[in-house]
């Protein structure tokens, strides 16, 4: 587990100091899930570190394929989840915007196949898990495939979500199952099972980030610092107090500490410097392949432009 350095940014910081102290009393629900890339959001939950902050948080476990519904209910104000996923949802009448990246996955995420599959090329006709059509299992399957020149159409597909999909993988059931942190683990905890072909490290794209309902923004311009600052707090205390902190984390996924850091150690959280490098550049070059990838599987049917998917006016 890497933090990637640079929270000495003197001016953002006051900026995030300045807005938490104006935002005292804001209610906000989060939509997420266990992903270990989002437990930051948890420790800032569970440490008090968000009431410190002036935002009164609450966390809501939704599947990544029902997260969109919550939004458009208003059920929920916020969501993390991963950067493909905004367009999905924004190119499907779910508006929302995002703030600041989370995470970037390096092994996190990945395919676990059978001991005798040696290449991705051998999975054609056969039943690959991953969860439903918008989800980041099934992008992440989508290109895979597409990178070795097989499509979609060429295995069936077990809709399972991450967790359920590891535990049938490891239960013998499906040739492949795509999964991710804790549960990847799992599956490298049980050679006899099969083996992880490939992850975020062959095939670097999946980073998460957090965003908000234009609404949301609008009326509570001061509650977004508040939240990136409790964020980027709960980074700090990982960094000064790590046992703790995976502790906390990981009792959220039912881990110990140090199992949840195991799990940690296949991604990095990402810092304010990061988050603007990522929000001035690193997103825009992702979309470019992500956007065409989507609309060729039917995920979407046009592309939005990237300016209409992220908010950064919080940082100014």
């Amino acid at each position: 587990m890497k933090i990637v350095s640079g929270l000495g940014a003197a001016a953002a910081a006051l900026v995030l100091a300045a807005g938490a102290a104006q935002a005292e009393g804001t209610e906000v629900a989060i939509g997420m899930s266990g992903w270990t890339g989002f437990a930051p959001l948890t420790l800032a939950k569970e440490a008090g570190i968000f009431e410190e902050n002036g935002v009164d948080v609450e966390v809501k476990k939704i599947p990544q394929k029902d997260r969109h519904l919550a939004i458009a209910s208003g059920d929920i104000q916020c969501a993390a989840t991963t950067v493909e996923t905004f367009m999905i949802w924004n190119a499907n009448g779910v508006p929302i915007k995002q703030l600041f990246q989370l995470d970037m996955s390096h092994g996190a995420d990945g395919m676990a196949v059978r001991n005798d599959v040696n290449s991705i090329t051998e999975l054609k006709g056969k039943t690959v898990a991953a969860s439903a059509p918008g989800t980041s299992p099934y992008f992440v399957l989508a290109w895979m495939l597409n990178e070795n020149g097989l499509s979609l159409d060429d295995v069936t597909i077990a809709n399972l979500e991450p967790s359920a999909a590891a535990q049938a993988f490891i239960a013998g059931q499906n040739d492949a199952a795509m999964t991710y942190e804790p549960y990847l683990s799992a599956v490298r905890d049980n050679p006899d099972a099969g083996k992880i072909i490939a992850t975020t490290i062959d095939y670097p794209v999946v980073m998460d980030t957090f965003g908000c309902t234009p609404e949301f923004i609008a009326s509570n311009p001061e509650a977004v610092k508040a939240l990136a600052k409790g964020y980027y707090d709960a980074l700090a205390m990982i960094e000064n107090d790590k046992d703790k902190s995976f502790e906390i984390m990981g009792a959220d996924v039912k881990q110990t500490g140090e199992q949840f850091g195991k799990s940690a150690g296949y991604l990095e959280w990402q810092d304010a410097e990061a988050n603007k490098a990522f929000m001035n550049g690193g997103i825009q070059e992702f979309y470019a392949k992500a956007g065409p990838l989507l609309e060729k599987i039917g995920v979407i049917k046009s592309i939005p432009e990237t300016s209409e998917l992220i908010d950064t006016s919080w940082m100014e």
